[in-house]
């Protein structure tokens, strides 16, 4: 996810992207303990999103 896609969206559609994005993170974290994971690049793309969120989140309320 683009940072400039992120900036544009509302806090509500934020906060709903996070919380998609961490449920996944738990899934794949799961496939990841049965060896079942294919595309593992997934995991470290969804913990980097989830960190672009949570940061334009706090600058959003910030301001």
């Amino acid at each position: 996810m683009k940072i400039d896609q992120i900036r544009g969206m509302t806090p509500d559609q934020l906060a709903e992207t996070l919380l998609n994005l961490k449920k996944e993170q738990f899934n794949l974290r799961f496939q990841a303990a049965t060896g079942q994971v294919e595309k593992t690049h997934r995991v470290n793309e969804i913990r980097k999103d989830i960190a672009r969120i949570k940061t334009v989140l706090r600058t959003k309320q910030a301001a």
